[in-house]
């Protein structure tokens, strides 16, 4: 029996292990926790087991997830939805319950010796079978920037609902095993109180959070911010669970009360380290349930228990989505996105079991198969694209259209600016050619974003700049430049490809969020890339320049110079421990200062006899006392001399040992 400490780092050591592995093969970090938990679980190598406390952290990950969830949303924004909510979502689980109470029905009567489950029972299975995951799902979405697309809306909507389905179901299932029990005295109850708190909640939370946090705020004090944030999470998750509802609901009632104060940003990066970590550990908790052993003993009967609800999901979400007005493509979409099974249905499932609706030996295969299903959710919504234009002839007609409609916009263009991405940056970009006259056509995956834009006047349509037939249709060809508006390399480095294959001699501008990526997105055709964190620096330090009284002038030409060295003076900085570890953090541009002691070997040598340019490295400067000296290669070095030094993590140790 491992210790908790033990169970913790063997957990961690797990989660590093598989996250790595994954980046390596370029998949969804999260197959990783699954594929771990598979692993290390009690029916694999045994390393870990299930216990409370894991359990219990499992489930915050997904309180804090849907903390982040209800941070995007807000109460306008969720009574738009209701009509999603209360009847796409209720149509789902209402009918995907239905169908498989037919289909036992249907089997019971065919095999009668074989499959005997009475309606008590196959009403538990279908509620169990109804749920999907919401943690793996959002997360999905979420990575994918698909959250606020159409088909993301109605995917959140389904499992808010679901979510709401749980409290009435977990009354019913144990009902259905008593039967003198007074079910719609149960039912009443519940739904009296659950209403009363999600009044209370809705009505004065948002009004005492925003005056809380304001108190909070003029403390001053992080580490007191950060203790309000988990107590705010927390707190509202108790409410709703002492009501009878789940605490996923309760964080994200406390998430969308957060939206609308002015608090939401910095809540939201406060939130994340917490939720990754959390999630990972509910991942690496399902992955645990597994046990491969009974999937390989019964292998045809588990594959069956997999296909079958996966494609009657499936297809009973993408029915529903259709007659709720999406398109096809969406339909198909919304349907692959929620057809796995979800750990409300581990609940409702394991609830069951014990009242002894379901047969023990049953249970664990139907469970074994809803992990299975969990599995291969990443896979699907990966290659959703291609399954939808594979299944929707429609879907190529719509695209068509799209692409046409885009070429009739852009037709009577030329010499434009074709604007990448149509968020705050690129619709700041776009006044500024309007203010001067210039050309431009916009193109963004928001298809509210682009409906509002337009009917407020914008060059802007529906678009994926990352396709090469979008930029054909946006007249990449008759185009004076592209800008790139979106901080994100892998996508830019895609329109980037598409674009210098199209049009080699046009020129390309590229956002970046700081110089990490700056020679990768140069060397993928970039002609110019802007680092926020460095632009953000000239003007903050041009601003102080100016007010401690440097000539107008001479701030404007020390900025030209940063710029026109390709911000080579300015790339690099000095890491601190708060600073975020990329994937790739190796290979940053870091700037390092070593001090030289009494036994330093640099002592009395020059730097040409060093040769730290050998190594990578670049001397930016040398500090003697409290003056900069001025440096060449024929300075020679002193005891207590401060050497600045740029070059990745690897090339500033090497130099820094031979220095020292």
């Amino acid at each position: 029996m491992h210790s908790t400490l033990e169970i913790t780092l063997i957990l961690l050591i797990a989660a590093v292990l598989g996250v790595v592995a994954f980046r390596m093969l370029k998949q969804p970090p999260m197959l990783g926790y699954l594929i771990v938990g598979v692993l290390i679980g009690p029916h694999a190598l045994g390393l870990a087991s299930e216990s409370t406390a894991t359990s219990t952290l499992a489930e915050f990950g997904v309180v804090f997830l849907m903390f982040s969830i209800g941070l995007e949303f807000s109460l306008p924004k969720l009574k738009a939805m209701r009509r999603n909510v209360f009847g796409l979502g209720m149509a789902q689980v209402v009918v995907t319950v239905a169908v498989i109470m037919a289909g036992s029905a249907a089997l019971a009567w065919m095999l009668p010796d074989q499959f005997a489950l009475q309606w008590g029972s196959s009403f538990a299975l279908g509620s169990a079978l109804a749920m999907s995951s919401t943690a793996i799902v959002l997360k999905l979405l979420t990575e994918r920037l698909e959250l606020e697309s159409e088909h993301g809306r109605r995917i959140t909507a389904i499992l808010l609902f679901q979510d709401l389905a749980v409290v009435p179901l977990l009354i019913l299932i144990p009902a259905l095993a008593r039967p003198g029990a007074d079910l719609f005295t149960d039912l009443g109850l519940a739904a009296i109180k659950a209403v009363f708190v999600l009044a209370l909640l809705l009505s004065f939370g948002q009004v005492l959070l925003r005056r809380w946090f304001r108190i909070v705020v003029q403390r001053r004090s992080q580490e007191l911010f950060m203790l309000n944030l988990l107590l705010v999470t927390l707190g509202a998750a108790w409410i709703t669970e002492i009501a009878g509802l789940s605490l996923a609901l309760g964080a994200f009632i406390a998430g969308m009360l957060i939206s609308e104060t002015e608090f939401r940003l910095q809540v939201e990066e406060d939130i994340k380290p917490f939720r990754d970590v959390l999630l990972g550990l509910f991942f690496i908790s399902v992955g645990m349930m597994l046990d491969m052993r009974l999937v390989f003993d019964n292998l045809l009967l588990v594959l069956a228990l997999l296909l079958v609800p996966l494609l009657l999901k499936f297809g009973v979400i993408m029915l529903l989505a259709r007659l709720f007005g999406a398109s096809a493509g969406v339909a198909i979409r919304t349907g692959l996105a929620l057809a796995q099974g979800g750990e409300f249905g581990f609940v409702l499932l394991s609830q069951a079991g014990e009242l002894g609706l379901i047969d023990s030996g049953i249970t664990q295969m139907i469970l074994a198969a809803m992990v299975l299903s969990m599995l291969v959710t990443p896979f699907l919504i990966a290659n959703a694209d291609r399954i939808v234009l594979r299944l929707s002839r429609n879907e190529w007609m719509q695209q068509s259209l799209a692409l046409t409609s885009l070429a009739t916009r852009t037709m009577g263009q030329e010499k434009h600016v074709i604007i990448a991405g149509f968020g705050r940056t690129g619709q700041s970009i776009a006044r500024l050619l309007e203010e001067e006259n210039i050309s431009y056509h916009a193109l963004d995956l928001d298809p509210q974003r682009v409906q509002d834009a337009q009917a407020a006047g914008a060059k802007v349509s529906y678009g994926d700049t990352s396709r090469r037939e979008s930029l054909i249709a946006a007249g990449i060809h008759r185009a004076a430049a592209l800008v790139v508006t979106y901080a994100d390399t892998q996508a830019a480095l895609r329109t980037l490809h598409f674009a210098n294959e199209l049009a080699p001699t046009l020129p390309a501008i590229v956002r970046s969020a700081d110089e990490t990526d700056l020679d990768k997105l140069r060397a993928g055709g970039a002609d110019e890339v802007v680092p926020e964190t460095i632009e953000s620096s000239l003007m903050l330090a041009s601003h102080a320049l100016l007010v401690m009284g440097v000539p107008l002038r001479r701030v404007v030409h020390r900025v030209q110079r940063a710029r026109s060295e390709r911000y080579a003076s300015m790339r690099g900085y000095f890491h601190g421990a708060d600073d975020l570890a990329d994937d790739d953090d190796r290979l940053q541009v870091r700037l390092h200062s070593v001090a030289l002691n009494e036994s330093a070997a640099a002592i009395g040598r020059q730097f040409s006899d060093l040769g730290l340019s050998e190594l990578g490295a670049e001397v930016t400067a040398v500090r003697r006392g409290k003056n900069r000296i001025p440096f060449s290669l024929d300075t020679r070095l002193e005891a207590d001399d401060v050497v600045v030094l740029r070059g990745t993590a690897e090339a500033v140790e090497r130099a820094r040992t031979r220095l020292l």
